[in-house]
C-alpha cells in the first residue's frame, strides 16, 4: 500500500528561516516542498507568468485556457493546485471566477531559498 502524505495547510506564505541559514526541520522543510512541488509544471509556470505580468492583474480561467492553448479543464486543475499552495487568489463573481497571483506568497518563497533575492 502507498504511503500517503500528511495534509497540511500550505496556503499562507511560507514562514520559516531562510534555508541558507542551517539545518531545516522537517516540518519547514515539507512547507517548502509543497511549495515548490506546486510550481514543479510547466504549465502552472506559464499560468503564474501570465497572471504576475497581466495587465489587469487578475484572469478568468477560460481566458487563461485560451492565452495558453490548454483545455479548460487543464487550466482549472492547475489553478487548484497552485491556489492549495497559496500561490493563486481565486475569487468568484457572478458567473465567472478571477484568479490573481499572491506576490507575498511567491516573495516569502524567494526569501526561504536566498534571503537575499527580495532585496
Amino acid at each position: 500500500m502507498p504511503k500517503s502524505l500528511p495534509v497540511i495547510d500550505i496556503s499562507a506564505p511560507v514562514c520559516c528561516a531562510p534555508v541558507a541559514a542551517g539545518p531545516i526541520s522537517d516540518e519547514d522543510a515539507l512547507a517548502v516542498a509543497l511549495r515548490l512541488k506546486a510550481l514543479a509544471d510547466p504549465a502552472r509556470v506559464k499560468i503564474m507568468s501570465f497572471l504576475l505580468s497581466s495587465s489587469a492583474g487578475e484572469e478568468i480561467s477560460g481566458e487563461l485556457a485560451a492565452v495558453l492553448e490548454l483545455s479548460d479543464g487543464t487550466v482549472s486543475h492547475h489553478l487548484t493546485q497552485l491556489r492549495k499552495a497559496g500561490l493563486v487568489i481565486s475569487d468568484r463573481r457572478g458567473m465567472h471566477v478571477f484568479h490573481r497571483a499572491h506576490p507575498e506568497a511567491l516573495q516569502a518563497l524567494c526569501a526561504v531559498l536566498d534571503p537575499q533575492c527580495c532585496r
